[in-house]
């Protein structure tokens, strides 16, 4: 583990392996541990950051009013802490969202961008009602007592969660902040990133869960219409967490698309 301190917080980063840069950023109510699987693969060919953004895993306490650009802020920070140059950058979920403010923020550090079953924020993929719906969802979520706070958000498996990865998610689970979630949704619900994708230069995979219920398939198809020349690999019978429901699948698209990019 390594530590970057950017914004007032010390925001944790593990790296493991050697060669050309693939930095993962992870979703909302989670942590760099749900990249175990690809940080274990991808070793064997790339240097593999995984960070654990402000205010959770290892990282230090979300300062007040910590926003959308902060985040790409401090994953810019734990980029230039590496040291390797500019970065393959993936997002997933929420992590899309923040990976495609970095780009906005900071292109030179943005080598190709892999946006994984996310959004650009949820005002720019949902419809209003259904942003609606996820607030007022959140919003019972976060109002519950402490110790009867569940972070796991609807409709993330198309199966149930992975039992192989059982203990990690419910680590996890256990791990999360309520203060960070709440901060996490609200952006999320009020981000809008769409000017920014018909401005995308880099080459940029689109991966998707088939049956992903939280980001559905014609969020990705507007990913694709938008961002320029935008490759879309869509993984069979999974949901949205689509690196632990299909881990081997999904890290060898990652490797392929990686590799034609370094």
């Amino acid at each position: 583990m390594a530590l970057v301190r950017v914004g007032g917080v010390d925001v944790a980063y593990t790296r493991k392996g050697r060669g050309p840069l693939v930095v993962l950023a992870h979703g909302a109510g989670a942590d760099g541990r749900m990249w175990q699987p690809q940080v274990e693969a991808l070793a064997d060919e790339f240097t593999v950051v995984s960070w654990d953004e402000p205010g959770s895993g290892r990282s230090g306490e979300l300062p007040p009013g910590f926003g959308l650009a902060d985040f790409a802020r401090a994953l810019a920070a734990v980029i230039e802490d590496v040291g390797l140059g500019p970065a393959q950058v993936a997002g997933l979920s929420w992590g899309g969202t923040v990976v495609l403010e970095l780009y906005r923020w900071r292109p030179d550090l943005v080598k190709s961008l892999l946006m994984v079953d996310t959004y650009a924020g949820w005002k720019g993929s949902l419809p209003p009602e259904e942003v609606a719906a996820r607030v007022e969802g959140a919003r019972r979520m976060l109002a519950a007592p402490r110790e009867e706070f569940d972070p796991t958000l609807p409709g993330l498996y198309a199966a149930g969660p992975p039992e192989r990865f059982a203990p990690v998610l419910d680590a996890m689970s256990r791990d999360v902040r309520p203060e960070t979630m709440a901060a996490q949704l609200s952006l999320m619900a009020e981000a809008d990133e769409t000017d920014l994708l018909p401005r995308i230069t880099v080459p940029t995979l689109l991966l998707w869960g088939e049956r992903d219920a939280r980001s559905p398939l014609d969020v990705a198809h507007a990913f694709q219409a938008a961002i320029p020349h935008a490759e879309l690999v869509v993984i069979p019978a999974v949901g949205h967490v689509s690196n632990l429901e299909a881990p081997e699948a999904f890290t060898a698209a990652v490797r392929t698309f990686c590799r034609a990019h370094t």
